[in-house]
């Protein structure tokens, strides 16, 4: 559907509310002109995108101010008209949520990840200012998601899933529950269009006999209530597609065991009425254990409050039940935008502010974490996720996603309590601090009153929350730097020699500094310190830099002048290093990290500039390659072991085994039997229980190695054996 200006302005007509007419049609009319010549994808006029996104924010209830910037959004970013012209022309309110609205441009970041999480960190700073940034956000891709079927397939899945993951949240956050459902289930079209189709036909299949169904069931309850004098309004809904997907195919029940697809709704005036009303249904209905939840008393994060109850009918047909007061009603339909349309469960400035202070702790979060990504990451398990309630002893109640831990609770309750926390009591009872809380639950947080008592690194490991994680790392940032670098270049020189990242002393310091200056660090030692206390993962950023390594790698290995490669025949040179190499005298010999070759293995050499002859198995993946390229293949050349030279090289082993006590003892113990040097030895517990263990040796040769896997195997709870570079 193409939506013009008059459908907008007849909305606006037939609207309650008392919109200024001339200013919108001034921003309608730059608009126009600023578009002019541009089109959608959909091959539709460009202007008739902002007029859609300024035609939901109609239907939102949002103001004079929220309509104009909807239809200028796009001017910005998209044409020569300047954000210093908009102010001129519609003042600074209308200019700041345009500004909000407006992606990031020319800003130098190296993954579509970043500038994503860049662009939301831009709107939530905006939200903070003026909460309408998002409102308008969210009507803008709602009505890309409703177009999306223009654009090309991979564009579709990616927009899909942005929006599942960041809008549709911020959009349930934010309580307008219409435009979150339409946002899901829009995008599981596009993200798993099968199931999709499925859960229609299952609903299309049922539909005449779900519409009898809630009728009967709206005239049995609006009789019954009469009876008592009580007059409501009854509504039937259908879950969304999104809601019974996750039941169906995420939590794995059969369809008929969605308890909630069909619910009947309850709006009456006043509070008392609702629990009055709660009793009448437990007197018509069996009420199924366990299925009642009571968002009056304690609504949930958005400010949603009703009552819940499922129920079963005299044929044993399940159904949910919800009752709640008008007041209560705007505020589930539209959340924070009931505070335009209807001013109702919002009102007051106090109120307003305390729903939006869940902005700030992202922002928060957000401000504390170097990786960028974090943003995003908040808002797809602090936002997105279910909520689990629980207590404090004095009756406060905490919401918290579902799988939070104690550790969680207590940064939930204060930073300070957090930092001091030494134990944790649920429902009375002593706890680990890995235990998860659940809703109901009475949480006590021990804590103790030493100066020097601080959060324990481990615990970035156990929560759930990015609050919790981000105050942790604020803590070690600020109070234990020296031991932040310390870690920190610890784990760096972990993860290089995992990776078989070697570099000499000045290469090194080189290649951290380019590192930690495209991290945006002033100095080395603020990154390694990022590293050490969590605010760098270093998992997400190993890839890029073993990337880097191997350019690296290869431009010193670049071609060499010609007259060097030139071979005299069957001229040998015997090195310490155990190896002939035929044709060239007294050059350098090094083994190479890929590879890792030793005496038995079939061997090749390679001339590199500056680093003499570089020695690699035939087999080696970067030989069967290097052969294959013409201007590189003369730079090959014979090497042959010296059998006549003992040496000793060495050799890493990767060892997998189940974590127990004293493994690491057995397999030193199996090493040292052989009577090989032990250059280093290194564990690491992994995420599944077991342990991963990396051992360099030196040994004689081939032979060696393979009577040391064959003892290492044979240890008590050892899974693999491998050696590195095979």
């Amino acid at each position: 559907m193409i939506y013009t200006i008059d459908m907008l302005m007849n909305l606006v007509d037939s609207s309650e509310k008392n919109y200024d007419r001339e200013i919108i049609l001034k921003a309608y009319r730059l608009a126009e002109k600023a578009h002019a010549g541009q089109c959608r994808e959909s091959g539709d006029p460009y202007v008739s995108h902002p007029v859609a996104v300024a035609y939901i924010l109609v239907e939102l209830g949002m103001d004079t101010e929220c309509i104009c910037a909807a239809l200028l959004h796009d001017v910005v970013e998209d044409t020569d008209y300047t954000l210093e012209q908009i102010e001129k022309e519609f003042g600074n309110d209308v200019a700041l949520l345009v500004d909000g609205v407006t992606k990031l441009g020319k800003v130098p970041l190296s993954t579509k990840e970043e500038q994503q999480a860049e662009n939301v960190r831009k709107m939530l700073l905006a939200m903070a200012k003026d909460i309408r940034v998002v409102i308008i956000k969210l009507a803008d891709r709602l009505h890309n998601m409703r177009t999306l079927q223009f654009v090309p397939p991979q564009k579709q899945r990616d927009k899909a899933l942005e929006t599942m993951e960041i809008y549709a949240p911020l959009a349930h956050r934010l309580g307008i529950r219409a435009v979150k459902e339409e946002l899901e289930d829009i995008a599981l079209h596009y993200l798993d269009p099968v199931a999709c189709s499925e859960i229609e036909s299952m609903l299309e299949m049922k539909k005449e006999n779900r519409e009898k169904f809630i009728e009967d069931i709206k005239l049995k309850i609006l009789g019954r209530l009469n009876e008592y004098g009580i007059h409501p309004h009854i509504e039937g809904r259908v879950k969304s597609l999104y809601g019974i997907y996750r039941k169906v195919y995420m939590a794995g029940r059969a369809f008929e065991e969605v308890y909630d697809i069909y619910a009947v709704r309850v709006i009456v005036d006043t509070v008392i009425e609702c629990y009055n009303i709660l009793g009448i249904i437990h007197d018509m209905f069996q009420p199924i254990p366990n299925r009642f939840k009571d968002y009056i008393s304690t609504p949930k994060p958005n400010m949603y409050q009703s009552l819940h109850t499922t129920v079963i009918d005299k044929e044993g047909i399940p159904f949910e039940i919800q009752i709640r007061t008008w007041d209560m009603h705007y505020t589930a339909e539209y959340g924070i935008a009931a505070h335009w349309k209807y001013k109702a469960g919002i009102q007051g400035k106090d109120k307003l502010e305390e729903r939006l202070a869940w902005i700030r702790q992202l922002l928060e979060a957000g401000q504390e974490a170097e990786d960028v990504e974090d943003i995003v990451r908040t808002i797809k398990t602090d936002i997105g996720s279910e909520e689990v309630f629980v207590f404090t002893p004095k009756g406060d109640v905490k919401s918290l996603p579902v799988g939070s831990t104690v550790i969680d609770f207590a940064y939930a309750i204060h930073s300070a309590v957090g930092n001091r926390m030494v134990g944790a009591k649920v429902d009375g009872r002593i706890v680990s601090l890995d235990t998860k809380v659940e809703t109901g639950q009475i949480v006590e947080i021990l804590t103790t009153n030493s100066p020097n008592h601080g959060p324990n690194r481990d615990w970035l490991k156990i929560v759930k929350t990015n609050e919790a994680r981000s105050k942790i790392r604020s803590w070690f940032k600020k109070e234990r730097r020296d031991e932040n670098i310390v870690e920190g270049r610890a784990e760096l020189e972990r993860e290089f020699k995992r990776n078989y990242m070697t570099m000499d002393e000045q290469t090194a310091k080189t290649f951290i500094e380019d590192v930690a200056k495209r991290q945006h660090f002033d100095s080395v030692d603020d990154f390694f310190a990022a590293i050490g206390y969590g605010g760098i993962i270093l998992s997400r950023i190993m890839p890029r830099l073993k990337d880097e390594y191997t350019k690296m790698v290869k431009a010193q290995d670049a071609v060499v002048e010609p007259e060097v490669v030139s071979l005299q025949s069957q001229k040998y040179n015997k090195n310490t290093s155990g190896v002939t190499v035929e044709g060239i005298d007294n050059c350098l010999v090094k083994f190479s990290q890929c590879c890792n070759p030793l005496p038995g293995d079939d061997i090749i050499g390679f001339i590199t500039r500056g680093h003499g002859v570089s020695v690699h198995k035939r087999d080696c993946v970067n030989v069967i390659n290097g052969m294959k390229d013409e201007s590189q293949r003369g730079r090959w050349i014979n090497v042959h072991w010296d059998e006549a030279t003992p040496v000793s090289y060495r050799s890493t082993l990767d060892i997998v085994a189940q974590d127990r006590n004293a493994l690491l003892a057995d397999i030193s113990i199996a090493l040292a039997n052989f009577r090989v040097p032990i250059h280093e030895l290194n564990a690491r517990e992994l995420k599944n229980g077991n342990a991963d263990i990396v051992a360099t040796i030196g040994i004689n040769g081939i032979d060696q190695l393979n009577s040391i896997i064959q003892k290492v195997e044979k240890i008590p709870g050892v899974i693999s054996v491998e050696r590195s570079g095979k």
